[in-house]
């Protein structure tokens, strides 16, 4: 006999768990909260997902595809490294006004309390974290052997200053920081870009 086919819509249920996480973190996160936005019982969501922390996992990822691309576009598309660490921080802060989505990151701020997260779903976090200084301090050595940037300045560094405040205005935000403060903090930074990427201005 055929197994009986699921009543709801998969993706949208893990949007659903997606916009739950991202509001109250993974420990807050009750399954009560987790099963009543996505519309289904407890044993549907084992049934589809396995547990509490791979549907945490499998909200990551979908995390990562949509509101991360969408915020780090500018890292790989860019023409230039200081083009590219702009945008990023522009489009944290124009997001920040956005209605009817949670405010801050969801990887930085799971990342606050890394005890909180079981050990597969703290690793991912982590690893997508890794991922972002990598991708930044690439596009930053890249602009470096383009000549954008003095051969004498440290890429990592930059990068770790830059991802440093991008984390710090996701963070402004979750406290109820609007576009316009966190746009006058992004170029804010920006005014710093010529002295650690070591350009001369005549």
């Amino acid at each position: 006999m055929a197994g009986r086919p699921r009543s709801f819509d998969r993706d949208e249920a893990l949007s659903s768990a997606l916009q739950v996480f991202w509001t109250k973190g993974y420990a807050d996160a009750s399954l009560a909260d987790l099963t009543g936005a996505m519309g289904i019982n407890a044993p549907s969501l084992y049934a589809a997902f396995g547990s509490k922390e791979d549907l945490f996992r499998e909200a990551v990822r979908l995390y990562t595809d949509t509101e991360g691309a969408s915020l780090w576009a500018s890292v790989h598309d860019a023409p230039t490294a200081r083009e590219a660490i702009e945008g990023l921080l522009l489009a944290t802060a124009a997001v920040s006004g956005q209605c009817g989505r949670p405010q801050g990151c969801l990887l930085a701020l799971s990342g606050v309390n890394p005890a909180a997260l079981p050990d597969k779903a703290c690793s991912e976090v982590q690893q997508v974290r890794t991922n972002s200084m990598a991708a930044l301090k690439a596009r930053i050595e890249t602009g470096q052997a383009e000549g954008e940037i003095a051969p004498t300045a440290d890429p990592a560094a930059i990068a770790a200053f830059y991802l440093t405040v991008q984390q710090g205005m996701t963070f402004r935000a979750r406290d109820g920081a609007g576009p316009d403060e966190l746009t006058a903090t992004a170029r804010a930074a920006m005014l710093a870009w010529d002295g650690l990427a070591g350009v001369r201005r005549s």
